[in-house]
This record gives C-alpha cells, structure tokens and sequence, in this order.
C-alpha cells in the first residue's frame, strides 16, 4: 500500500545534506524526496532524521549544486523505487534507474520494486552445495565456491582485486547460464567504461544488469548503488525464478559513503572513525544476498583493505557474512604471483567433505601444510642458504615453489598486457596437477615450466622442451 504523498519546502541545504519542512505531518526515516529543481529534473534524496515536528534531514543521492532554498520538495510514498524485470537487462543504470548509457528510456510500464526490504525469513531460505566451478586453479582448490554462496575478494590497493573479479566475469560467461547484476560502487568511470565495452563485446551484456554509483557521485548515491542492485537481483531471484549472479566492486566503498553520510548527518564516530551503524548497514545488505526455494543468489565480492590491515572493523564486519573468503598477498603480487591469493589466509566454509569430497579436501589440505612449512624455513633460507636444509625440508621446499608456480595463471582479461592466453582450467584438471606434484612426480621439473601455465600436460610439454633445447610455447 502507497502512503499518501506529502508536499515541503527545502529549508537549508548544505552540501549533500538537505533540511525540508513539511507543513502537514513527517515522511517515515528512508522513504525518498523528489526535490523540483528549476531544470525540470527531480532530485532525489532519503530522509534520515527527523529533526522536530515539522522538519527532516535528508540525503542527497544527486548532486545538490544550485539548489536554492524555498523549492518544493515531495514524498515518493515509500523508498525509493528502481526499474527491475527484462527492461533493465543489457542496461546501465545509476541509483535512481536512470539509463546511462546513451540508450533509449526504459518504457513507462516497466515494473519497479524498493531499494529497502527485509530479507527472506530464515525458515524460507534454501543452502545449496552445488559447486560453483570458476576455472580459477587457486580459487577452486583452496576457497570452492558453491551456488548461492558469498565469496569476497580481500585486498589492499593494487594487488589484483578488480582483475581477479573481471576474470571471474569472464571466465563465468560460458559455463554460467542465469542473470548476471553488477554493482560498481564508488567506481572510476575509467573502469565502467572497459566493463562495458568488454561486456558488449564478449556479447554477454543482455544477460547483465550494470549498476553504477561512481566515484564523483555524493556519498548518498554510494551508500544506496548496492541495495538497487540487490533490489534487480531479488526480482530475478523472486519472481522470474531465475539464478542471479551478483558481482560488487567495491563493498569497502560502501561502507566508506555510510561513513560519510554518517559524518555529514552528525553522528557521533565510532571505532576508527567509522559511523556508528556500521554493522546494521553491513548485515542489512549482505542478510538479502540469499537463495529462497531453489532459486540462489551467488554473490561475488571485491573489498579494499586499508593499508593492508585486516583488522580493520570495514573488514571484518565484511568477512563475517561471507563464506568463501580469497585473500590477496602483496608479498606474492612482488614476487608475480597471480592470481596473488594466499594459500594460508584463504579460507572457505564449504571445503568440507559433504560439499566438495574428501579427495579434493584432502590435496587442499596437504597442499596449505607443505606452502606453510616452506614459508616456516623462508628465514633459514635466507640466512644460510637452501644447502643447509635437511634433506627432506629440501624436498617439501622443491614441492611447495613448484606447487605455488602451478596455482598461478594467465588471464583473459590481462592478455592484452602480457601477451598470454587466458587459461580456465577444469576443477579434475586442478586436482590432478597438484596431487602430481605433492607425490613428488616433478621433483625434477624446472620450476619456471610449472609458471603461468593452465593444466599439468601444458606444463609437462614446457618441461620437454626445455629439455630438448627448445624455447617453450
């Protein structure tokens, strides 16, 4: 039921932060404005407070320069509403719905749905233990992801977050049949510019939804990119029965623009100067993020880390809804080992037996112990040299630099810069390149012909021909 829609007038504007005075009784907290410019076109904020009787605080989600005092501003009768449904496939959207691709308009009949709602009930929630392969060696040994499940990508600037989620784009586009939505949250136009292009080019664009709340924007279009985002993905989910595959990039700005909302609404800062509501705004999107009665809604992450400090209450508010968690190294990106995903602070819930097996558990398991075995012996090495190892910390040092070189792969995404074919290399693949190495069959391998290279026969042929004095492919 629509509430009835009231009529104010805009008493201050500062900044991103507009007061509105209504005569006739106050709007609920979250329910949107159209504030009526001179332009024509209405700018749309979401009331935050309520200050006394007859006035509200508002958010911005546009930019505010040139409003004057005294325009009226009007309740939309609930939040804000967005486009959803078959009209926004193959479209780029901004917070509002608004098409910004240079597109036609989306019709008038198109359907629209709240950027506010609460998550399904926990008795109507579905778990699925449906391997969600990616074709990423590292990803689907040590951190599975399974349909319906949240996985985010931990890193700090400039270690391969974006690529390693692009790749995932990529590399999803064949084997992956359902609705992709993507939530660039605080992006650089740079970086929604190529997405695009390269969606419409790999022709995967009508099945894509392209959110966007970009870096220029105010905090408030940041803060509510991933709720109308979200919003699409439920009515595919809901309604058309449909898989959704939900890509962020970045959730860390998300929590950046609340911090800043929080800022310019006056609230008191909390830990580190983040807003005090940091956790209720993290777990009021990430709780929708779910699959309901077979339907599953994956969701793929990329989340900055401030200064590499994983400590960081952004970062562990975030890591506490995620099942699959892909830590990126910076020690590994230095050393060109990408993807650069940790083995050790990688983690998954779903590498168990019951989803995975015990023979893919099992490699997982054994490939951690020999890498973190290698990396205890790291400052020996450095000290004495390798010489000085027993004979078999020698050999699990051989297994481990072998193994780490195979766990690497060239990208689709980055073939324009390295001059390499990407690699998607089948799970089975995965498995039996590494259960190889750990039983010692390319002890005596080089290990440059394990770098960079998709499967173990790929590998193997480097292998012989550097034997044979050929230059390898």
């Amino acid at each position: 039921m629509v509430a009835a829609q009231l009529e104010g007038l805009v008493s201050a504007v500062r900044g991103a932060v507009i007061d509105v005075t209504f005569p006739a009784g106050l709007p609920p907290i979250g329910d949107a404005l159209a504030i009526l410019r001179d332009d024509g076109e209405p700018l749309l904020a979401e009331v935050q407070a309520h200050l006394d009787a007859r006035r509200v605080r508002a958010i911005a989600l546009a930019a505010t320069s040139g409003l004057p005092r005294g325009v009226m501003a009007r309740t939309l009768g609930g939040p804000l509403r967005v486009p959803v449904g078959e009209a926004v496939l193959g479209r780029l959207l901004d917070v509002g719905g608004v098409v910004g691709d240079k597109g036609p308009p989306l019709p008038d009949d198109v359907p629209r749905r709240p950027i506010h709602r609460s998550p399904p009930p926990l008795a109507a929630q579905a778990a699925t233990s449906e391997p969600f392969a990616t074709g990423i060696k590292v990803i689907d040994l040590l951190t599975p992801l399974v349909q319906g499940g949240k996985a985010a990508m931990f890193g700090g600037a400039g270690v391969g977050k974006t690529v390693l989620v692009m790749e995932l784009i990529h590399a999803m586009v064949e084997r992956y049949r359902g609705i992709s939505v993507f939530a660039g949250v605080g992006e650089r136009s740079r970086e929604g510019h190529e997405m695009l292009l390269d969606m419409r080019n790999s022709g995967v664009l009508p099945h894509t939804v392209l959110v966007y709340g970009q870096m220029n924007e105010p905090p408030g279009a940041r803060w509510r990119v991933p709720l109308t985002a979200l919003s699409i993905a439920e009515y595919f989910r809901d309604e058309r029965r449909q898989n959704v595959l939900l890509l962020m990039d970045n959730v860390f700005r998300f929590v950046q623009a609340g911090a800043e909302v929080s800022g310019l609404l006056g609230r008191l800062p909390s830990r580190v100067g983040y807003q005090p509501t940091l956790a209720d705004e993290v777990a009021a999107l990430q709780e929708r993020i779910v699959s309901v009665g077979g339907v599953a809604v994956t969701a793929i992450e990329a989340v900055y880390v401030p200064a590499d400090d994983f400590t960081d209450p952004a970062v562990t508010a975030l890591a506490a809804h995620v099942d699959s968690m892909v830590v990126l190294s910076r020690a590994m990106a230095a050393q060109g080992m990408y993807p650069a995903v940790d083995p050790i602070a990688s983690s998954s819930l779903l590498l168990d037996p019951l989803v995975v097996g015990a023979e893919h558990v099992a490699i997982a398991t054994e490939a951690r112990r020999i890498i973190e075995h290698y990396r205890s012996l790291q400052d020996v090495i450095s000290l004495l040299g390798i010489e000085e190892l027993a004979v078999e910390d020698r050999r699990i040092v051989g297994r481990a630099r072998r193994l780490q070189r195979f766990l690497t792969q060239p990208f689709a995404v980055t073939e324009a810069f390295t001059g390499m074919p990407g690699r998607s290399v089948a799970l089975a693949d995965t498995l039996a390149g590494c259960r190889a190495i750990l039983a010692g069959e390319c002890d005596d391998w080089q290990e440059r012909s394990l770098y960079m290279v998709g499967t173990l026969e790929e590998a193997r042929a480097r292998e012989e021909a550097a034997r044979r004095g050929e230059t390898p492919a």
